[in-house]
């Protein structure tokens, strides 16, 4: 790993790393905070993955997450969206390509010789930073939007390696939006039953979770139908699944959004976690 920059926050060192990237062919970003519980001992990890057009900036300098893991001793992780780079596949549209990872292992040309955001997260980040940082290997995720998608499909396909999940306006089903169709069916393919291992409310019906979840969502977001939150509630609600889904009024799906629910979010993972 290789330090990009370094810099002193609430007591503790918020850095970005970049490094060769096996799983995904190319150069990878992260962030990494560490809190200053860090300096006397490793701490547990709390992952942040972001959503569409997000690299690992906008979460580190925009949720305010800093200061809150700081409080509690958590150290953050804030991964990048997708693979980069010229001889990286890209798309005009926003929500393909570089920067619209959606955290699967791509199956299709010409995709999957680098997007396996699945796997970089699961296998391959995780293990570099649990080698290379002073943090224990105690892990909770969290996400926004896509990285909400992200963050619960990957804790509920990998329920021994995670011990506490929350999201931010997550991608509730995105088998049944345009926010997951388009994008499932460029890196998986036509056929829908490939779909379901990343899609939460399915994924939730089948696997349940082993704790609770809590998952915040504005209720003036301008994408609600896209998100889809009512399938999740609905889900956790018929499979009694301990959790919350808070709809919280006035609140759109910004990073003004994020950021003041971010102390809920870093408490509930402490909480868990310590």
């Amino acid at each position: 790993m290789e330090i990009v920059s370094e810099n002193y926050s609430f007591g503790g060192c918020q850095t970005v790393y970049t490094h060769r990237s096996e799983t995904c062919g190319c150069d990878m970003t992260f962030g990494a905070y560490l809190p200053p519980q860090a300096r006397h001992g490793p701490v547990p990890v709390l992952w942040y993955l972001s959503g569409l057009t997000c690299t690992h900036e906008n979460a580190m300098t925009k949720g305010g997450f800093q200061q809150h893991a700081a409080r509690h001793g958590l150290a953050v992780i804030f991964p990048d969206t997708s693979p980069r780079g010229t001889t990286v596949s890209d798309d005009e549209a926003y929500d393909l390509g570089q920067g619209a990872g959606f955290y699967v292992n791509a199956t299709r040309d010409p995709w999957k010789s680098h997007f396996r955001m699945y796997d970089y997260v699961v296998t391959e980040l995780r293990n570099l930073v649990t080698e290379h940082l002073s943090v224990q290997d105690k892990h909770g995720i969290t996400g926004h939007s896509m990285g909400g998608h992200g963050a619960i499909t990957i804790a509920l396909r990998n329920e021994a390696l995670f011990e506490s999940l929350s999201a931010f306006a997550p991608i509730a089903q995105p088998t049944q939006s345009d926010w997951g169709r388009k994008q499932l069916s460029a890196y998986l393919g036509d056929d829908e039953t490939a779909w379901a291992g990343h899609d939460s409310t399915l994924l939730l019906e089948e696997y349940g979770w082993k704790g609770d979840i809590l998952v915040d969502q504005g209720a003036s977001d301008q994408f609600l139908d896209l998100l889809k939150p009512e399938a999740l509630a609905d889900m956790m609600a018929r499979r009694r699944q301990p959790g919350q889904v808070r709809m919280q009024r006035g609140y759109d799906h910004s990073y003004f959004f994020v950021n003041t629910f971010a102390s809920d979010h870093v408490a509930w993972h402490a909480e868990r976690l310590l």
